[in-house]
């Protein structure tokens, strides 16, 4: 595309807003102080385990209350979606965007030529929310979490 020229391609339904980048490690336990440090967040010591998703996640809060969360993802049983993401050295999995509605956005998603990986859901992270999983055609991971 040149400059001045404008993107008319189908675009999501909805704007998006970046809640948090998710990485997959092998204990959150044993990675939590780390990440904490180098990002400069704080950790409250929760770990929610979601048996639909089969993970177990924690989140780290920025002194920035605007920045986005880090999620740190680990398998929480033989089977897990990560598992084989652990296996080749885990890291960067995933980014999350906040949607008014899963489904439209997941509809606008498939316009694109996006796959979608998993239909909405409730999340025990999320207090019951639902998420949504989908994979770019360029092997982005995102995950869309209800607002």
């Amino acid at each position: 595309m040149k400059i001045g020229e404008t993107n008319k391609s189908p675009r999501p339904a909805d704007s998006l807003k970046l809640h948090h980048i998710g990485f997959v490690v092998s204990s959150i336990e044993e990675s939590a102080a780390s990440f904490a440090q180098f990002l400069g967040a704080s950790w409250d010591g929760q770990i929610f385990t979601d048996p639909l998703q089969k993970v177990r996640v924690s989140f780290f809060e920025s002194p920035n209350t605007r920045d986005s969360k880090i999620e740190l993802v680990e398998p929480a049983e033989r089977g897990s979606p990560v598992t084989r993401f652990l296996e080749r050295g885990g890291g960067l999995h995933h980014l999350c965007y906040e949607v008014e509605d899963p489904e439209s956005h997941l509809e606008s998603c498939k316009s694109l030529g996006i796959i979608i990986l998993r239909a909405p859901v409730r999340a025990v992270a999320f207090g019951g929310r639902r998420i949504a999983w989908v994979i770019t055609k360029k092997k982005l991971l995102v995950e869309f979490l209800e607002r």
